[in-house]
């Protein structure tokens, strides 16, 4: 029976190699970008789309490539219970003003649950949690939000753009078509990945 002394050093230098190797394999997850634009062009498998700074990037699609249209809704379809993202700007009271607000499905609900920064505008923030509340203000729709880690009051003016996720095709990947991708995947070779793209329906540029 080996001494307990010969086999500490053993085990720890075990633990300290699949510490090593799990920091190696998260280091080398890819790094993901997020595109809003409008494809200009379609080539088999590949997208070009000028970004919204102006930037042509090409992306490829995957085969197996999940479309999502993103169709116009209203406020009407906001409800207790209803799970949505809230792209907002921070009021000096803590409240959020909703630049846009989507709806998910209820398959999505759970989705990136949460309270984070977000890059549609400097400073911006998301919120996608459940609605608790929903009454009307003098301000517009005043909307009270509840995740996992807290809640939100969130303030909705009118006319804040409300859309709803819907299922898409493939086909809708056309030059005209606005979109936004959440996570492009960058590889080695600085060629863009794309396994989801989110669509605008009639023409709408996608408001996350």
């Amino acid at each position: 029976m080996p001494k307990l002394s010969s086999f500490v050093p053993r085990v720890l230098a075990s633990l300290a190699l699949v510490t090593v190797l799990g920091s190696a394999a998260w280091a080398q997850q890819p790094p993901t970008v997020r595109i809003r634009g409008t494809i200009e062009s379609v080539d088999g498998a590949v997208l070009t789309v000028k970004s919204r700074e102006g930037t042509d990037l090409r992306v490829r699609v995957t085969n197996d490539v999940t479309v999502i249209g993103v169709a116009k809704t209203t406020m009407a379809d906001i409800k207790p219970g209803s799970y949505i993202g809230v792209s907002a700007m921070p009021e000096p009271d803590g409240t959020q003003k909703a630049l846009a607000v989507h709806i998910f499905p209820e398959a999505q609900r759970g989705a990136a649950e949460g309270f984070r920064p977000w890059d549609l505008r400097a400073g911006s923030t998301m919120t996608n949690a459940t609605v608790a509340q929903t009454v009307e203000g003098t301000d517009g729709q005043n909307i009270l939000v509840r995740y996992k880690d807290g809640e939100k009051k969130v303030v909705v003016p009118a006319g804040t753009p409300i859309v709803t996720f819907v299922s898409g095709d493939k086909s809708e990947l056309k030059p005209g078509a606005k979109i936004i991708i959440f996570g492009a995947v960058k590889k080695d070779d600085g060629t863009l990945e794309a396994n989801r793209v989110n669509v605008g329906r009639d023409g709408i540029m996608p408001p996350m």
